[in-house]
Formats: C-alpha cells, sequence, structure tokens
C-alpha cells in the first residue's frame, strides 16, 4: 500500500507529491494550503499589483501580467497531472497556441495532421503564414507520411491524437523517435484526451498543450489554455513570451479550471463508459454508417491507442446511411439532452456539425479530404445517465 507522509506546521506543508498516483495528484499535485491562512483552496487572488517594501523588494510578486498566486497554482497542477516541471496557463487554447509559434523564426517549417482543429488550421495558415513560417498537413496516423514531409528547415512537430473529429490516432513515440537528435520539437494538442488519459511527455514530446477550457475545466464555464514542457531551457522561452505577449488568464478563470481538475479522474472515468456504450449502440444501429472511435478493434492505430492510453475518451463522431448535409443537420436540430454548441469536454453532452461549426474555417476540398464530410455529426458525451442519452439519439436519428 502507498503510504504518504504528511508534514503540517503552521505555514509549511509537505506532501509526498513526486509519489502519488494520477488520482491523488489532481487534487494535491503541486497545491499547498495557503500560507496566509491555511485555506485549503488557493484564494482568488484579484489583484493588479502588489505592494513593495523598497523598489525590487517584494514577495516574489509584482505584477499579475508576470506573476499571480491563483495562476500560479494552476500552473503547477497542469505540471504535475502532465509529468511536466513547468506549466503555463494562457487566455485560451489558442492563445498557448501563439506562444508555441512565437518560438520560431521566419522560414522554418512545421508539420502537422491534416485533419486538425479548424482553429489551429486557421491559426497556422491565416496568421501565421504571413510571417513567414511553413505549414505541411499530412496524415499522421502513418508515419510514413511525417518522414515524408520533413527537411533541414523542419522545426516543429504539431499533433493532434485523437485527432479532431475523426478520432484518428497517432503514435507519440514513433513520431518523437523519427526527429530524435534532428532539433525538432514534438508538440502535443492533448485536449481530447486529457492527462488522465494520455501524457505525451512520458512518451518523449516536448511540449503538452490543452484547451483546458475542455476537460481540465470541465465545465464550461471557462475559456482557458495550458502548455507544460520538462526542459528548464524551453520553459524559461516560453515563460518569457508568456510575460511579454501577455495572453495570460485571470486569476477567477484559473480558481475555476483548478476546481475543475480536482474532479478531472472521476469525470473522465463516466466520460469514457458513457462513450463506450454511445459508439457500441451506434455501430449496431441499422441507420448508421460509420463510427469514429478509437475503443473500437477496427479503428485505424487501435494497437496504439490501447499502448498509449488509458482509456479511449469521450468523443465520437458518426455518419447516418445516406445522410447528406441537411439530414446531419435535422438530426442536430431535434437532439434534446444533447446540446448543439460548439466547445466539448463538459459534464453536458454537446452535439456539433463541424463542417458547418468547428471546422468551417477549412477549406471544403481539404475537409472533406481528411473525412470531415458534410454529414458527419461529432459528439461530446457527459456524464449523464447513459440511457437518457441513448434515448435522446434515439428520437433524432428516427
Amino acid at each position: 500500500m502507498l503510504k504518504i507522509k504528511y508534514l503540517y506546521n503552521g505555514n509549511n506543508f509537505d506532501c509526498m507529491k513526486d509519489r502519488l498516483h494520477f488520482n491523488s495528484k489532481t487534487i494535491h499535485g503541486g497545491q499547498t494550503p495557503d500560507k496566509a491562512y491555511g485555506a485549503v483552496m488557493p484564494p482568488i487572488y484579484q489583484t493588479s499589483t502588489y505592494a513593495q517594501s523598497t523598489p525590487g523588494g517584494h514577495q516574489g510578486f509584482e505584477y499579475s501580467r508576470t506573476h499571480n498566486p491563483t495562476r500560479q497554482a494552476l500552473e503547477k497542477s497542469f505540471a504535475s497531472i502532465e509529468e511536466g516541471t513547468h506549466g503555463f496557463a494562457f487566455g485560451s487554447g489558442l492563445a498557448a497556441m501563439d506562444a508555441v509559434l512565437k518560438l520560431l523564426q521566419p522560414g522554418d517549417e512545421i508539420i502537422s495532421t491534416d485533419d486538425l482543429y479548424g482553429g489551429s488550421y486557421r491559426l497556422f495558415t491565416k496568421i501565421f503564414e504571413d510571417f513567414g513560417l511553413k505549414f505541411h498537413f499530412v496524415p499522421m496516423h502513418a508515419t510514413k507520411h511525417i518522414e515524408a514531409a520533413l527537411n533541414e528547415k523542419t522545426k516543429l512537430i504539431w499533433l493532434e491524437t485523437p485527432t479532431n473529429p475523426m478520432m484518428n490516432i497517432i503514435d507519440i513515440k514513433a513520431v518523437v523517435d523519427l526527429v530524435k537528435d534532428k532539433n525538432i520539437w514534438v508538440a502535443v494538442d492533448n485536449t481530447f484526451a486529457s492527462s488522465y488519459i494520455q501524457q505525451p511527455l512520458s512518451l518523449g514530446a516536448d511540449i503538452v498543450m490543452h484547451s483546458a477550457t475542455k476537460y481540465l475545466a470541465g465545465h464550461s464555464d471557462v475559456v482557458l489554455g495550458a502548455l507544460v514542457v520538462k526542459d528548464d531551457a524551453l520553459a524559461e522561452r516560453i515563460g518569457f513570451i508568456q510575460n511579454a505577449s501577455g495572453a495570460i488568464c485571470g486569476p477567477m478563470d484559473s480558481f475555476l479550471t483548478l476546481r475543475g481538475i480536482k474532479t478531472l479522474h472521476v469525470r473522465m472515468q463516466r466520460h469514457c463508459e458513457n462513450a463506450a456504450t454511445i459508439a457500441r449502440y451506434l455501430k449496431e444501429n441499422p441507420k448508421i454508417d460509420k463510427v469514429y472511435w478509437p475503443g473500437f478493434e477496427d479503428h485505424p492505430n487501435h494497437d496504439i491507442a490501447k499502448t498509449q492510453m488509458k482509456d479511449f475518451g469521450g468523443m465520437l463522431s458518426f455518419v447516418t446511411k445516406g445522410a447528406d448535409y441537411q439530414a446531419a443537420i435535422k438530426i442536430v436540430e431535434r437532439l434534446k439532452l444533447f446540446t448543439l454548441a460548439e466547445s466539448l469536454g463538459g459534464v453536458e453532452s454537446l452535439a456539433g456539425h463541424p463542417a458547418s461549426m468547428t471546422h468551417a474555417s477549412i477549406p471544403k476540398e481539404l475537409r472533406e479530404k481528411s473525412g470531415v464530410v458534410d454529414a458527419l455529426i461529432r459528439l461530446s458525451v457527459g456524464i449523464e445517465d447513459v440511457r437518457d442519452l441513448i434515448a435522446d439519439l434515439e428520437q433524432a436519428i428516427g
């Protein structure tokens, strides 16, 4: 049995956090009671600045763009649950991505997946291409396509796994091994899996990104992004960009996200259980043509998913037989318990139509080439009673 020794005397609280299992890290990882009064939850330090006894004489905090105690507590939690050493909190997931891309120079090249989240694709092509970065979008579920795109100018591999919304699985370790000793960073958008299911840094990745808006916060009440790294030099550069560019999150959002992380493990267990049940229901439904969920044995790279993931997640996509754009729209409009909305990862179930919502910024021909057809419907399966969710799907599909 794991024995944990707690030492608490006044303002000092020491827990052997390096030995904690994940479910305990979500609650205790990187956390200490507040030094002022011993508050168990970090207070919301709603302040922009901090008193100094003399110029430069402060208690570790001087301006909240640079550091804030509430945000710092969240960043320590990020690092703990991702098996990293440095965490960074941003105003959104895209702000976190923006910081990573600012590590690069004009002329650098980036390889990413061809079924990328639409917002990421927009940031890459509509913003950073204008600053001289070049992007290659390839089907990353086969590592050979990444290898074919590599050249001496490649500086970053940006991947999602599972991908949004096709649920493609990319072999993180294989990608890491492919670029080993090539001075190329591997960054993983871990939003769909969450830290509970997958920890890319442990597989050799250099950077992990989350839209913490989703599973980490978990309650659809905050917009926030995260980066986690292990390398001190890389952390120093990201920290400089975070402060200099200023795309930080506020203390209230930090507090809400930290609160959400404390139940991440129990929420994810139910997300995964419900999604598995719904995926199997849809696959057996004669009105459904295709279901994309990495838990199926015939899903591409299912064996890799079993190896690098703890479970198969709460996300899935499907297409009805003979369905077209209008048929898909009617289904999502008829849903009652599933809410038609952007985003994912909250306790409530959401349904989306990627072609007209999350991936509308990607040209139609590129969307369809990667499988994001007009008839595709994406589900973020919540933690409600799965019987009610299936009943809702049943009446909506007809």
